[in-house]
């Protein structure tokens, strides 16, 4: 079917079936990042310019998506799958690949940019297990649909653990059980998971994770035994948590800034200076506002127009979901340290500019859940 046919904008609707409620969220979730982004650093200005190209290119990418019927992208499944397949690929390959914090998980093409594959993979593996998932229709449960839909995620997902990254791996896993949920997986399958899951785990311990990555989980449950080494980042978060109290020390006031007392302020632990410098209430309106946007997000899916765009919708939501309990469970030491990013407030232009993307596909979905094809 032609190209053309599939950029079909109603111009007459355009206002009254365009989302600008997940938009609004959406923009002052980026906004509200950046502004914590610079309280972080003590030099803003490059971070804030990287994170604001990503917001323009990123607000760029949503109304482009909007001309494009989100039913022709997965018909590029096919070729969707082949690109992560080689991008995943690529960055394992020295000297094409850069390791940072013993992770092979970037391409770097200079001091004010470095990419990460994975995030991006991340949106096509949502395209294309929707497709996959939708076209079983009622056959889901059938073994041979099974084994393949587990193809398809383990693939990508053993290539991610090559890296090593596993906390991306973890959002890959997520992503895929909610769509799995989602569609009807039968629970037979889910608790063969499960305690496949459980029965490899001692593998997994021994020849998967790395030692830096095993005492990160050492850490998690016992940060106090090692509080000037692997537990550092996980003890003084805590502590930088802690200090905002109720109402926090305001706005680049924070000082877990000085000495180096919290690394990675900007990225990981952007969380953290959140309820430093803003308190429990600055915490507590981030956290609402990512709720809101995943709940908008979970309702388009439930309103689409066909299964394709419902299972792109959930698998985009239970992407936020899981980075925003991950990033705050580790930040307040409940879960262990992955290296997640806060979706829309940590730093990073690949990372915004990929939820923005995700936010653009499901408007997609939204505007054509109220058209009507022929």
């Amino acid at each position: 079917m032609a190209f053309n046919e599939h950029t079909n904008i109603d111009k007459q609707n355009i206002l009254k079936n365009f989302d600008f409620v997940l938009l609004f969220l959406t923009v002052i979730a980026a906004v509200f990042g950046m502004v914590m982004i610079a309280s972080a650093t003590a030099s803003p200005v490059k971070y804030v310019l990287v994170q604001g190209v990503a917001l323009v290119l990123g607000l760029v990418a949503i109304f482009l998506l909007m001309i494009i019927d989100y039913e022709y992208l997965a018909k590029l499944n096919g070729w969707l799958y082949l690109v992560s397949l080689v991008l995943l690929i690529l960055v394992l390959i020295p000297g094409i690949g850069t390791k940072v914090n013993g992770a092979r998980s970037w391409f770097d093409f200079g001091s004010l940019l470095s990419v990460q594959p994975s995030e991006f993979v991340k949106l096509f593996f949502v395209i294309t297990f929707a497709k996959h998932i939708s076209g079983t229709g009622m056959l889901l449960n059938r073994p041979r649909n099974v084994f393949f839909l587990t193809l398809h995620f383990g693939i990508l997902c053993a290539l991610i653990l090559l890296q090593p990254d596993f906390g991306t791996a973890m959002v890959f896993f997520f992503m895929t059980f909610v769509m799995l949920f989602v569609a009807g997986l039968a629970w037979k399958y889910i608790i063969s998971l499960f305690a496949l899951l459980a029965a490899a785990a001692p593998l997994g311990w021994f020849f998967v994770l790395k030692p830096y990555q095993q005492d990160r989980i050492l850490t998690f449950l016992n940060p106090e035994s090692d509080p000037m080494g692997a537990g550092y980042h996980v003890v003084h978060s805590k502590t930088t948590v802690g200090s905002g109290q109720l109402f926090g020390t305001g706005l680049f006031e924070g000082a877990s800034q000085y000495n180096n007392f919290l690394p990675a302020r900007h990225t990981d632990f952007i969380f953290s200076v959140v309820c430093e410098e803003l308190g429990f209430i600055g915490a507590l309106a981030v956290i609402l506002l990512l709720v809101a946007i995943i709940v908008r997000i979970v309702y388009i899916g439930i309103n689409a127009r066909n299964d394709l765009g419902k299972y792109i919708c959930i698998g985009i939501a239970a992407m936020f979901t899981f980075h925003l309990i991950e990033n705050v469970g580790m930040c307040i030491g409940v879960m262990p340290v992955t290296g997640i990013p806060l979706p829309f407030f940590s730093y990073g232009g690949s990372s915004l500019l990929t939820n923005l993307i995700a936010i653009g596909l499901v408007m997609n979905v939204k505007y054509r859940s109220k058209m009507i094809n022929f």
